[in-house]
């Protein structure tokens, strides 16, 4: 393994991806979707941690380890760092990864691919090995079509199976909500629930959005087609729609992926008192807020 090649932090928030529209715009003979989807990734996400240690390993922490049904060697962060130590010709990897599992297992905010797209990031600074931007997104597409575009948390386009990701304009500064039910949604029977698997592709995207405002007029041109199959499949996700749309700061709301997470847009600033807000409210649901850009 060779030198460190400069400090770098030992841990990193492994942030949601939330999909702001996703558009179903076919599919393929060997069964995967095609999409078309606007991606950001909010302040909001599980923590991973790199260390040196005697063998490879993996602490899996927090709120919401409990939840994670697959044995810990079929876990994305692990199967990364095998897959990133392959690579590299450097196996196994001696290094204690810790993943803190805040963030809901199966919730439509992609958090095993986030976690997993982090631990590369976090490997290449400890070994100070840094792929090309080819090897290391075959990488990504080898633990699964969401993980690509989880190696940059800048807003991204993610378009074809998941593969074909681009820059998206930066966003306006703005805060969000994520509220989920906790309860699980299974991704293939939404999909099964999908009734027209040919739907229109996003409409253009500007160069950049100036406010809050432009973003979300563009929002409102878009669609979730995942969010009514997902709410006849989880009646719970239309009830946290109605209560996003009853709050005034709340000023665009929609669900995320395959459900069943929900965001909600604000204007900066008024992220956390909308998170106590509905807490009081909803004790039963989980909810997190943090900045968009």
């Amino acid at each position: 393994m060779s030198a460190l090649r400069r400090a770098a932090p030992a841990a990193e928030l492994a942030r949601a991806k939330v999909n702001l529209a996703l558009h179903i715009t076919g599919q393929r003979a060997d069964g995967y979707h095609v999409l078309d989807s606007l991606v950001v990734f909010p302040q909001i996400g599980d923590r991973v941690s790199v260390e040196a240690s005697e063998a490879l390993e993996l602490l899996i922490e927090g709120p919401f380890a409990s939840n994670l049904e697959s044995p810990s060697e079929d876990n994305l962060v692990l199967k990364a760092a095998a897959l990133f130590a392959e690579e590299i010709g450097t196996a196994p990897l001696k290094v204690k990864l810790t993943l803190s599992k805040r963030l809901p297992v199966a919730s439509g905010i992609g958090g095993g691919s986030s976690d997993a797209a982090t631990a590369l990031r976090l490997l290449e600074d400890h070994t100070g090995i840094y792929l090309d931007d080819d090897r290391l997104h075959a990488i990504a597409l080898k633990l699964g079509a969401d993980v690509p575009v989880c190696l940059s948390v800048q807003p991204q386009l993610m378009r074809g199976v998941g593969d074909n990701v681009s820059p998206a304009p930066q966003m306006p500064k703005s805060g969000m909500v994520l509220v989920n039910p906790r309860v699980g949604v299974s991704t293939p029977q939404v999909f099964s629930a999908l009734k027209n698997r040919s739907n229109a592709a996003l409409p253009p995207i500007p160069d950049s959005f100036e406010t809050l405002s432009e973003l979300i007029g563009l929002l409102t041109a878009c669609r979730n087609d995942l969010q009514q199959p997902a709410i006849e499949t989880c009646p719970e996700i239309a009830e946290i729609l109605e209560a996003l749309g009853a709050e005034n700061d709340i000023l665009f709301a929609r669900m995320s992926g395959s459900g069943a997470t929900v965001f909600g847009l604000c204007e900066a600033g008024r992220e956390t008192e909308l998170e106590r807000s509905l807490r009081t409210r909803h004790p039963d649901w989980w909810i997190a807020s943090g900045r968009l850009a």
